[in-house]
């Protein structure tokens, strides 16, 4: 047996003899390291005439390989039984909790806009939309608003520059969600079941003001529509939302350019620990606005407002989350600070159904 043959034999029987992957590493570096025993014959290859070269050359890369695939070999042997020890040791109790991992929440809004598309899905009213970006007559002229009222006036609302008007109509950000009102009139026939929820626009801020913020507004077109379906729709409404059975309602004659008759509407709260709690009649409150379309609203959506009539609503959804979550600052809803969204926020799955809980 030669030389190389000898330090073959005997590397193999101690690669094949390392009990633990660390007894095998130290073989590794014996034998295979910059100072191990086969790199150290490797080395002499530079130093031989080329025929020795040409002999031996291959022998020391054989042994080489030989060693390398014994150490690759018993490495995956040595592992194999650690995994199998560690799994016949350890266990894992199911019984415990999981780790709390970090995850969003849905934001107030749009919870709440989710529980009142719930609540008026279930009276039959569908979800209709439009562009946040109006022009004057959908905004103010088609909803009976003169060109001297004040919600007009520059300093209510963002008009855009008069460069950008389109077909002579001022272009401006919606100051409120009536315009879907227009835009369903003007392009479905009656009977009109619907609800525009979505963002608005007006030149304010404070504490309950914000420049951007969101409303809910309601419209019923059909033939015989009267006062006592809005106060029947309003009152379901509110009782489904704040989840009680005895929230009062007291309608206040008001005006509003686009109906006709108006009436503000209040819900009676009671106090409790310094806090207003909706229900009860210790006092009163407005939620919203309301009444009956009127007619030259009717007509400007080619009605005939002697066939027709409706009513309609609108209430702002920053207001009644505010209201209902015990929220006390407006602006916070747009702050994007992650601790308050963390504390008022809702988890994603859950979604409001009447059967569980709008606010579930």
């Amino acid at each position: 047996m030669t030389d190389i043959e000898q330090i073959k034999a005997e590397a193999l029987a101690a690669i094949g003899a390392a009990a633990a992957l660390e007894a095998l590493d130290a073989e590794r570096v014996r034998l295979l390291g910059k100072q191990g025993q086969v790199t150290a014959l490797l080395k002499t290859l530079g130093g031989m005439s080329p025929k020795q070269r040409q002999s031996e050359g291959p022998r020391i890369n054989g042994l080489r390989e030989a060693v390398a695939d014994a150490i690759a070999a018993r490495k995956e042997v040595l592992e194999s039984a650690a995994l199998e020890a560690r799994l016949a040791s350890e266990r894992l109790d199911l019984s415990l909790p999981a780790p709390e991992r970090p995850r969003g929440s849905v934001h107030p809004v749009s919870q709440v806009m989710d529980e009142l598309a719930e609540i008026f899905a279930d009276m039959g009213f569908a979800v209709a939309t439009g562009p946040e970006i109006e022009d004057d007559w959908h905004n103010f002229t088609a909803l009976n608003i003169p060109e001297t009222h004040p919600a007009r006036a520059m300093h209510d609302t963002f008009y855009f520059p008069d460069h950008m008007a389109r077909d002579g109509k001022k272009m401006l950000l919606r100051t409120h969600t009536s315009p879907v009102q227009i835009r369903t009139m003007t392009s479905q026939e009656p009977p009109i079941r619907i609800i525009a929820p979505g963002r608005v626009y007006r030149s304010d801020s404070d504490a309950t003001h914000t420049p951007m913020f969101h409303q809910i507004e309601g419209l019923v077109i059909d033939r015989g529509i009267h006062l006592g379906h809005l106060k029947w729709t309003l009152e379901t409404f509110l009782k489904a939302f704040f989840e009680r059975d005895d929230v009062m309602l007291r309608l206040r004659p008001s005006y509003f350019p686009f109906t006709e008759p108006s009436a503000e509407v209040d819900v009676g709260y009671s106090l409790k620990d310094g806090r207003r709690i909706v229900g009860g009649s210790e006092g009163w409150m407005e939620v919203l606005g309301s009444g009956m379309v009127h007619r030259r609203v009717i007509e400007s959506c080619g009605l005939d407002p002697d066939e027709y009539s409706g009513f309609a609503f609108g209430t702002g959804v920053d207001r009644l989350a505010m209201l209902k979550y015990g929220m006390d600052d407006l602006r916070a809803f747009f702050d994007g600070d992650l601790r308050w969204l963390k504390h008022y926020g809702f988890q994603a799955l859950d979604v409001p159904t009447l059967s569980g809980g709008v606010g579930a």
